[in-house]
């Protein structure tokens, strides 16, 4: 009895080291090809808005594929779709190679438009399937669920920091295309690898499925759902163009050196903050002493976490409109509070990510966690149209104010989340 239950034991956890490592190939590499488009088409002289056009239907095309996602993993099993969304990927990034510069700025558009739309539906394929899975291989003792959760989705960030620094260095060292090349190639045999390698342990699906399953009829679910929206809104306001290009002006001085180096400081930056972003996702657990505490008490956190984060980008506001335009000063604050932004935010963010899995049921997994990461891809949506929209209306000011509103917005739903045991 005790070596089934080894051997069970054992079969869930490379299963897990495997969807783990293919979740990383694959954040490494989105990463890494957000920093080249964004950088790359700011470079060719693309305005705010038009830079956050490149990413809408990336977002649009995640909203569709977690909505549907959690109906294909329930019919056809998690690793078809942790393959399809790998393979889709590298798809996307060969389509890349063959971008014309000769191409007018609304044919480059729609074409890089299309081709992040691909690699949407890839990344949010690869997310669902890795997420849901945790739920199914975790240990249920002692608070298995969540430190398995943390050290997925923290690792993953971690990864794809790296991402964003790897882009940009690819961007100064080997240009556009060569960069994507690369990317293709090495995905790829990180795809067969896996493919190769990948144990039993995830189911293989179930026929009778029904597509409207994946609609959630759980209150705390669905009020879990639209925290999400806004509070992935409020970081993506700042984080998808509008520090990005504020901090190109201030540091670039507009000569081939200079460009380089911004992009590498940039790059740095966005590295750095995913990674610290990941490094506190992944100590969660214990930040919360979730194994010592019952559900309610992190539920009622989740509350208390979303308003801390409140204070960050209200007090970064008012350091901005201070200030009046650039200065060394506010450069500095805003490094250090975009810092202390990104660690609160990875509490909130692991703590959302602890709580769908908690509330929902195994044979359901699939369909929430789809449902619960469109409402994902639904605040990035909003915040990747208002980060270049309020940047070009209002500048850095708007861009951070706007963050505040969501964040407060985000810390009023997750009010009413039910911290009753029955409820979850």
């Amino acid at each position: 009895m005790n070596a089934a239950r080894s051997r069970v034991r054992a079969e869930g956890m490379s299963a897990y080291v495997a969807v783990t490592a293919a979740y990383w190939a694959f954040m490494l590499t989105d990463g890494a090809l957000r920093m080249l488009v964004l950088l790359h088409f700011h470079r060719l002289g693309f305005s705010p808005v038009q830079l956050a056009y490149l990413f809408v239907l990336y977002e649009i095309a995640g909203m569709v594929t977690n909505l549907a996602a959690g109906w294909i993993a329930a019919r056809f099993g998690l690793t078809s779709t942790l393959y399809a969304g790998l393979g889709l990927q590298v798809a996307a990034l060969l389509a890349l190679t063959q971008l014309d510069p000769g191409w007018a700025i609304g044919a480059s558009v729609a074409f890089v438009m299309c081709v992040q739309g691909a690699s949407g539906v890839a990344k949010d394929l690869a997310k669902m399937s890795s997420k849901s899975a945790v739920k199914l291989l975790a240990p249920s003792e002692g608070g298995g669920l969540f430190r398995w959760v943390a050290v997925l989705t923290g690792s993953k960030n971690a990864v794809k920091g790296l991402g964003f620094l790897l882009g940009a260095a690819l961007l100064a060292l080997i240009g556009f295309v060569g960069s994507v090349l690369v990317m293709a190639v090495v995905l790829a045999a990180i795809l067969a690898a896996v493919a190769i390698f990948m144990p039993a342990g995830l189911p293989r699906g179930r026929k009778g499925a029904k597509f409207s399953e994946v609609f959630s009829k759980s209150a705390n679910i669905n009020w879990l759902s639209a925290a999400r929206v806004f509070l992935f809104g409020a970081r993506d306001v700042w984080f998808v163009v509008g520090i990005p290009i504020y901090f190109y002006a201030v540091l670039s001085d507009g000569t081939e050196a200079g460009n380089r180096a911004a992009f590498f400081m940039i790059g740095s930056f966005m590295a750095v903050w995913v990674i610290l972003y990941g490094a506190v996702q992944a100590a969660a657990p214990r930040i919360l002493r979730a194994s010592h505490r019952p559900e309610g008490e992190l539920i009622r956190a989740a509350r208390g976490w979303a308003a801390a984060l409140f204070v960050v980008p209200a007090v970064l506001t008012g350091a901005v409109l201070v200030a009046g335009g650039p200065q060394g000063w506010l450069t500095v604050t805003l490094v250090l509070g975009l810092l202390a932004f990104g660690a609160i935010f990875a509490v909130n963010s692991s703590l959302h990510s602890y709580l769908v899995l908690a509330f929902t049921r195994s044979e359901r997994v699939t369909m929430d966690v789809g449902f619960y990461y469109m409402a994902n891809a639904g605040g990035r949506l909003i915040g990747t149209v208002l980060s270049g929209l309020t940047y070009q209306l209002g500048g850095l000011a708007l861009v951070l104010g706007t963050a505040t509103v969501m964040v407060a917005l985000a810390a009023l739903i997750s009010g009413r989340l039910d911290d009753r045991p029955v409820a979850a």
